[in-house]
């Protein structure tokens, strides 16, 4: 009569809930934090570097002396094909100057195009543009939402991990103690650990 047999199966340990739901949200809202304070430093840090060169660049408008030719290796000025042909143009200062320039394929001689020389009249690249800044400060700022993700969920992770195995293991000693008791094994008046026989 004072043993009683269990009709409902073991108890399990209280699973993850909210607390897992709550620090997946957290990394994520931090992660995306991240991603717009490296994308918003790239976009000034860029802005910055890029007013700083265009005070040294300057367009200018040159005349072709030969026709173009197309370069031994396929060359890209960002997407658009670019040929090769001698020019001559004016520094800013009006200094005659003569160099290859990149032009559009198929252009002929004496036809004006306009190239970006620096302070000393040299070809030089086109300062950034504002398309340019945009995609650079995007890729970054993706670049850090993704690592600052990856690192939390790792962290989150091997915590859950060790607070799992932690509470199994208090679990377990706990039950341990209770099972005999709960399951009837336990005659009155006997310590935990005694034979029954």
């Amino acid at each position: 009569m004072d043993h009683h047999k269990p009709s409902e199966p073991r108890p399990t340990p209280s699973g993850r809930g909210r607390g897992g739901r709550a620090a997946l949200i957290l990394v994520l809202t931090i992660s995306l934090i991240c991603g717009a304070v490296a994308a918003a430093s790239l976009w000034s840090a860029g802005a910055k570097a890029d007013g700083e060169l265009a005070a040294h660049r300057h367009q200018v408008r040159a005349t072709t002396t030969g026709p173009a030719k197309d370069p031994p290796a396929a060359t890209r000025h960002g997407s658009t094909p670019r040929a090769l042909a001698p020019a001559v143009w004016e520094q800013p200062d009006h200094v005659r100057r003569s160099g290859t320039v990149h032009v559009p394929p198929g252009t002929p001689q004496g036809n004006a195009v306009t190239i970006w020389v620096d302070d000393n009249g040299t070809p030089a690249r086109p300062p950034g543009s504002a398309a340019d800044r945009t995609l650079t400060s995007l890729s970054g700022g993706s670049v850090a939402t993704a690592s600052v993700g990856a690192i939390g969920a790792g962290v989150l992770v091997l915590v859950r991990r060790r607070t799992e195995a932690r509470r199994l293991a208090v679990w377990e000693q706990e039950w341990e103690q209770v099972e005999p008791v709960w399951s009837g094994r336990l005659h009155r008046g006997k310590a935990p650990g005694t034979d029954d026989d």
